[in-house]
């Protein structure tokens, strides 16, 4: 099963690491660009086999050798930011609707992050529920991990219904 995690600390990322996670999206709004590029450095040394993405910064991002970007729901259409990124630069976004996915699909998005798919304390949407991500998932191609609520009890569930892989915050914590 593939997991991401997002944090702002490299504890926790560190630990994920370590566990084998394939993605790491270091998601720190309040830092500074410069304190932002010192945490994904740092990230970038003991988390060497996880591929490292930064929340909406691509100039950071880039200017760290991250190996992609995250972008919330209404950024910037990932097809866009490719012109400006290395072959291999990965781009995800986050999307709460099937038109957000069909979207981000279209827009050249490599993944989704859907949800929230349960109750999440770090969620103020409302959650959809596992049928409801399963219709979602399987309206497009493109890969979808499962946010929100998500715990080592229900991510079977989340694969079951379609999604490519796991993410959270306090999954990881």
């Amino acid at each position: 099963m593939k997991r991401y995690c997002i944090t702002d600390s490299l504890e926790v990322a560190t630990r994920a690491a370590a566990d084998g996670v394939e993605m790491i999206q270091i998601r720190a709004k309040e830092l500074s660009a410069r304190a932002l590029s010192d945490l994904v450095a740092r990230i970038r040394r003991v988390a060497q086999r996880s591929r490292i993405l930064v929340n909406k910064r691509t100039d950071v991002a880039l200017a760290c050798g991250a190996h992609g970007v995250h972008l919330p729901a209404g950024s910037m259409a990932p097809d866009t930011i490719r012109r400006i990124t290395p072959a291999g630069f990965l781009i995800g976004v986050s999307c709460h609707t099937i038109e957000e996915l069909r979207a981000a699909e279209r827009e050249g998005a490599d993944f989704a992050v859907y949800g929230p798919v349960f109750p999440s304390p770090t969620k103020s949407l409302a959650p959809i529920g596992i049928q409801a991500f399963r219709e979602a998932a399987a309206s497009v191609r493109l890969p979808v991990y499962a946010l929100g609520g998500v715990t080592r009890e229900n991510a079977a569930a989340c694969i079951a219904a379609g999604a490519s892989g796991i993410a959270g915050i306090s999954l990881f914590d």
